[in-house]
């Protein structure tokens, strides 16, 4: 391997500059992800390793698996290392990938589509931790709509935990669109409101459905919910009057697949 021991070196900036979203591409921060990536067929371009985890066996596995694609794998010091890492405690290995291009009706490829439309969520953790539970609960996919964070921002990709580079994520800057894309693919749209809404247990989710879930404080707008086909509502024992918006999306998407099976 090559080694990088600025924090000047033009490789160091690239990685820098696609964490803050100035450059296109996917950071790859971790093993984890590295590995998921790999799994996915996701094409990698370069990585850059810890010299001082370079043993570990899962840094090993990784650099092994890149080394077979013909990836470009820099060793570097632990300030370079802190430099393209961007969570507090800089990762053995992080790498950067192209991004994903899917077409913006990838979610409803599905013979019988389940799709999140994560309305206006703008934190980044909140928005992977949607991507995750949908691909965990079956879902076909998932609309990152409106003023939502970039679902393939580094803070996003960590909290999917590599689901984001499985499953079907595309982004749509109009919320009125991304509702107009699911009807045109036959969905009926259902709104999650905190209450007034039907039970989410007595609601009909057996047919192409698209699940609208709205921001972490102000929830969805009442213009966005007033278009919904249906208002769909969890118990909740008092004094509790919300949820996490990935808990809702959890709740709905595990209650959908339930019905259909």
């Amino acid at each position: 391997m090559k080694r990088v021991t600025s924090r000047r070196n033009a490789i160091v900036e690239r990685y820098r500059a696609v964490a803050r979203g100035d450059e296109a591409g996917l950071l790859l921060d971790g093993p984890h992800l590295v590995s998921d990536a790999v799994a996915a067929k996701v094409r990698i371009v370069s990585a850059i390793v810890a010299s001082a985890s370079e043993a570990r066996p899962d840094v090993a596995a990784s650099v092994a698996a890149l080394t077979r694609r013909h990836v470009e794998i820099l060793s570097a010091s632990p300030a370079v290392m802190a430099a393209v890492s961007p969570v507090r405690s800089s990762s053995a290995i992080v790498a950067l990938a192209e991004p994903r291009a899917l077409p913006v009706d990838a979610p409803y490829a599905a013979r019988l589509p389940l799709v999140v439309i994560a309305c206006d969520v703008q934190d980044p953790g909140n928005l992977g931790a949607i991507v995750r539970v949908a691909e965990a609960g079956g879902a076909s996919g998932v609309v990152a709509a409106g003023a939502c964070a970039n679902p393939f921002g580094w803070k996003a990709l960590r909290g999917s935990m590599g689901s984001a580079l499985r499953l079907p994520v595309v982004a749509q800057p109009r919320i009125d669109q991304a509702i107009a894309q699911a009807r045109t693919r036959g969905c009926r749209v259902i709104a999650t409101a905190p209450r007034d809404g039907q039970s989410l247990f007595r609601a009909d989710l057996k047919g192409p459905l698209a699940v609208l879930v709205g921001s972490e404080g102000a929830g969805l707008p009442a213009d966005v919910t007033d278009t919904a086909d249906e208002r769909v509502s969890i118990p909740m024992a008092p004094p509790v009057e919300s949820l996490n918006t990935a808990v809702t999306a959890a709740l709905v998407v595990y209650e959908a697949t339930r019905q259909r099976q």
